[in-house]
């Protein structure tokens, strides 16, 4: 991968970043979360909630020599609904879209602010995020929820 292999592109389809989102959880989040934790991500990234906060969060696509991989937004100083396809992971993609959302926060705010899901936590721990709570949340068939916020500050 090269620097000028990557580049954010604005979207404007909430259909084009539910697709990848949706097709992301359902190829690599069974595999670390039960089933309603599984439902709950998908309703909560649905098409419909992509659409709702479309004018209050910086959403982009992520382009690689022309084809759409990813997709990451920005709230305020959080990052939000960070998700590479998994044909794409591994491969430093993620890493790099984090690079280019941590810069843009940085730009006005002195940390960074994450929900970590347990697939990305191990990447966040590396680029020097630190745990602040524990959460839990209860979803369908009393499945739980697991997940870290973190945060990273700037330097």
């Amino acid at each position: 991968m090269f620097e000028s292999d990557i580049e954010l592109k604005l979207a404007h389809c909430p259909e084009q970043v539910a697709a990848i989102v949706k097709e992301t959880i359902q190829k690599v989040y069974p595999h670390y979360y039960p089933s309603g934790a599984v439902q709950f991500f998908l309703d909560l990234h649905s098409e419909a909630r992509i659409e709702e906060v479309m004018y209050s969060e910086e959403i982009y696509l992520v382009v690689v020599r022309g084809n759409v991989i990813g997709s990451g937004s920005i709230r305020k100083n959080e990052i939000c609904r960070l998700f590479i396809l998994p044909e794409y992971q591994g491969k430093g993609y993620g890493s790099r879209l984090m690079d280019l959302l941590e810069a843009r926060i940085f730009e006005n705010y002195p940390k960074v602010h994450i929900d970590a899901s347990f697939p990305a936590e191990s990447m966040y721990l590396r680029r020097g995020y630190q745990i602040i709570s524990y959460e839990k949340i209860e979803t369908e068939n009393g499945d739980f929820l697991c997940y870290h916020t973190m945060e990273k500050r700037e330097g």
